[in-house]
């Protein structure tokens, strides 16, 4: 998905506004007003609300697809490949926190069906790679085979989630790579044969 560079400009804005005031405050006057150009001018790059969110889901989806893509090719045991996706979820939160105010606000989801199939999508894709590699650990030895491989990808992915979610409402309180460094080496030994 290419964005001219207006239209990333006016992403960038609407996460920002998200970020700082909730998803009640993304109006294309509210946008028009931060990126500095005329509400029309907005209609011209995108023409609505929903297609605004859906470009930025879309951004994500697309920038976490190559993330998987790229620790699946890498030769590196399972659960090393699942280390890589911690550490890479939580630094890029960490440098990009406004993404966790989007991502991980159901209420954004809620009452749009376009937006709530497009942010499924971008879970189920997520958890499709986890649930990969704990397979591909299951089938090594590395980790263990007695609870389901789904399950286990489940427990993965809420935990990541759960600990992005706390830090954001505490107001960014707590050094997220730090503290997602130690949640790793607790799912590690769950993890573990």
């Amino acid at each position: 998905m290419e964005f001219s560079s207006r239209q990333k400009q006016i992403i960038d804005a609407s996460i920002e506004l998200i970020a700082r005031r909730g998803i009640q405050e993304l109006t294309i006057r509210n946008l028009s007003e931060m990126v500095g150009i005329s509400e029309p001018a907005i209609y011209r790059h995108f023409a609505s609300k929903t297609e605004i969110l859906l470009a930025l889901l879309g951004f994500f989806g697309e920038q976490s697809e190559k993330t998987f893509k790229e620790i699946a090719s890498r030769k590196a045991s399972a659960l090393n490949k699942l280390q890589a996706v911690f550490e890479h979820h939580f630094r890029y939160f960490g440098e990009n926190s406004s993404f966790s105010a989007v991502l991980f606000s159901e209420e954004i989801f809620r009452n749009d069906s376009a937006l709530s199939s497009k942010m499924f999508q971008i879970m189920q894709g997520a958890r499709s790679h986890v649930l990969g590699f704990v397979r591909e650990g299951q089938m090594s030895g590395q980790v263990r085979e007695d609870i389901p491989a789904d399950q286990l990808s489940l427990i993965l992915i809420g935990a990541l989630r759960l600990l992005v979610t706390q830090w954001r409402l505490s107001g960014f309180s707590f050094e997220l790579v730090e503290e997602g460094g130690r949640l790793w080496e607790a799912l590690l030994a769950l993890l573990r044969v």
